[in-house]
Formats: structure tokens, C-alpha cells, sequence
């Protein structure tokens, strides 16, 4: 039987995704939204792997139809589920090779139609390399600037709502970029994943312009581009202010997700003990554990993250400035408008 091919060009627009890879596999990057069925777990790809490379090829291939087989039917429900709703589907696994193809192959021949994706992952991640540098060349990006709290990422997002192009890297490494800044959001993204959000978001942007928070070179365990943090240093930059009482209620909100955060907090602030007294560490952990979070903020605030941002925000010289006094909607219409009267027009 002859597969139906398809390329990711071709198919971003009319198919589902389905990643037959492993959990693992699928953890670490894949097509934004697809649907990860795997054909095996992790300790079972291993164990192929180890019999392809001590006993063959062949032998390889009967222990996973041996793994694969008793999955079928619940597989099968699965994909039935998705052909209800008339979508089209392509599978794909690392490379086009046997896993997508043995899953296609199976499906097609009992008259449920699905597409191979050629070239599998490793194809879709040469797309992600080659097309970033091209987007990014393209792209004029409006810097947010601001010390912690002032809802820079809150910002961003209601500029996106309102139309506006904008690429939150915060949001694509899933991490706040400060030490404390997986607390209630969970393991910071590999850089593949991080790569694949950028790309996603460059390639979907409706205008030249893009806003985009100031950030480190690093964010977690991620690192931008350098391309990317050379364009934004030639940006355009603006600063947003806000009080402390303001700072704080943000800062709140964005950390205080579930009843974990008070352990989270604690080994995230002990990893500030080169910067902070163990005296003063030892206060901001005790504050921790009674759940005076307000005061934690302030210290952190006024002691650790003000005095750095503001050595490193003084380098620039900023376009225009806003003060954040109510929420970031109202902000965001400050800034919208001064885009379309001051730049745009």
C-alpha cells in the first residue's frame, strides 16, 4: 500500500498532528498541538533500541509488533475519536521511519486515512532552525521595560488580545526568568521546546512590529538567540513604572497559584544566598512559612531584584514611559495608542 505524504507546509493548515513518539520524546519538543499517541513508552523504545543494536534489525522489529500489538484497540478508539470530528490527521515520529509508518500503514489499510509526515520531527526542526533567523530579521520588536511586578507579561497579553503582534519568551520558556521564576508554573521548557514557541509565535505574527518583554540572555535554563537579543537591543524600548502596593498585588497573583507555593518559595530563596545574609535569608523564609507573602515581595523587591534591574535598565534610552495604576488593560490602550500615533503613523 502506497502512503499518502504530506509535508509540514503543506499540512500546518488542514491536519492534526499525531506524534507516535514516546512521552519522553514528546516532552522534550514537538509540533505545537499535536496530540502525542505513543506507539511505545519510554522503557519500551529502549529495549527495542538495545535489541536492534546487539541482536538486528529484524528482531527489533517483531519485539515491537509484539509491544504494539496489544495496544491496537485502544489506539484505535483514539483515533476514531479524532476522525469523528472530520479532521484530517498526519502522523509522524522522529524521522518518517517505522513507527509513523507502521501507524499510518495500519490505519489506512482498514479504511481510516492518515498522512505520513515526511521527515518526521527532524524535518519540522530544520523548518524551526532555518525559519527563526528569517522571521527575526523581519521583525522590529517594542521592548517592555520595567521592575519586577509591574505585569510586563500581563501587558503583553492584553496587547495580544487587542490584535497586536507580540512574542512572550517568558511564556515560551515556561519560566518568569528570575530564581524564583518557576514557582507554581512547573519544570522550565529544554531549549528545542523554547525554540518551537518562538518559531510559533514569529511565524504567526500579523505586523512588523512585535512586543516583546526585556529579558536576560537567559530565562531558566533556556538561552535567547543571540540574534534575537541583538534585534531586540536595537529596538524600539519603553518603560513602565508602577508602585510598590501595585508590585506586589501583581507579584501575588502570578505566584500564589496552589498550596504549594510556600515550599516552592523556600528552595527558591535558597538559592539566593549569595546575594542575601543568612540572617536576612533565614527572616525571608520564616515570613515563607506564616504565608507573609506581601512582606517576602517588598524585601525581595526593594533589596535584590530593584537594584539589579536598575543598573541594567539605565543603559537605555527610552522611547516613551507609562505608570501602571489600575491594570494592565488600561496600560496596554496607553500603549496601543502612542504605537499608532507615534510609530505607525
Amino acid at each position: 500500500m502506497i502512503l499518502n505524504k504530506v509535508t509540514y507546509d503543506n499540512a500546518k493548515n488542514s491536519h492534526i498532528f499525531i506524534d507516535v513518539r514516546s512521552p519522553s520524546e514528546y516532552r522534550e519538543d514537538s509540533i505545537p498541538n499535536a496530540i502525542n499517541i505513543p506507539l511505545m513508552d519510554d522503557e519500551e523504545r529502549k529495549a527495542i533500541g538495545t535489541t536492534y543494536k546487539q541482536i538486528g534489525k529484524n528482531e527489533a522489529k517483531r519485539l515491537g509488533v509484539k509491544l504494539i500489538s496489544p495496544k491496537m484497540p485502544k489506539l484505535f478508539e483514539q483515533v476514531l475519536e479524532l476522525k469523528s470530528k472530520n479532521i484530517q490527521i498526519a502522523a509522524f515520529c522522529a524521522r518518517g521511519g517505522y513507527r509513523s509508518t507502521f501507524f499510518a500503514s495500519v490505519f489506512s489499510s482498514i479504511g481510516i486515512p492518515i498522512a505520513q509526515l515526511e521527515g518526521g520531527y527532524k524535518e519540522y526542526r530544520k523548518e524551526v532552525i532555518t525559519s527563526i533567523p528569517i522571521l527575526n530579521e523581519k521583525t522590529t520588536y517594542i521592548v517592555l521595560h520595567g521592575n519586577t511586578g509591574v505585569g510586563k507579561t500581563d501587558i503583553l497579553h492584553s496587547l495580544k488580545n487587542s490584535g497586536y503582534s507580540i512574542l512572550d519568551l517568558e511564556g515560551a520558556a515556561n519560566h518568569r526568568g528570575s530564581l524564583l521564576g518557576s514557582i507554581g508554573i512547573g519544570a522550565c521548557n529544554s531549549q528545542k521546546k523554547f525554540e518551537t514557541n518562538i518559531y510559533d509565535q514569529l511565524s504567526g505574527s500579523k505586523s512588523q512590529y512585535v512586543f516583546v518583554e526585556a529579558e536576560s540572555r537567559k530565562i531558566g535554563k533556556v538561552v535567547i538567540p543571540n540574534y534575537i537579543s541583538e534585534k531586540m537591543q536595537n529596538g524600539i524600548h519603553i518603560f513602565i513604572d508602577a508602585d510598590l502596593d501595585y508590585r506586589v498585588k501583581s507579584l501575588k497573583k502570578d505566584y500564589i497559584q496552589d498550596d504549594n507555593w510556600m515550599v516552592e518559595s523556600i528552595n527558591a530563596v535558597e538559592r539566593l544566598n549569595k546575594y542575601i545574609s543568612k540572617d536576612n535569608l533565614d527572616k525571608l523564609k520564616n515570613e515563607i512559612n506564616i504565608g507573609n507573602f506581601d512582606f517576602v515581595a517588598r524585601e525581595l523587591m526593594q533589596k535584590y531584584y530593584d537594584p539589579m534591574y536598575t543598573f541594567k535598565s539605565d543603559a537605555f534610552e527610552y522611547d516613551a514611559k507609562f505608570k501602571a495604576n489600575t491594570n494592565c488593560d488600561e496600560i496596554a490602550r496607553e500603549i496601543a495608542i502612542w504605537l499608532e500615533s507615534f510609530v505607525l503613523k
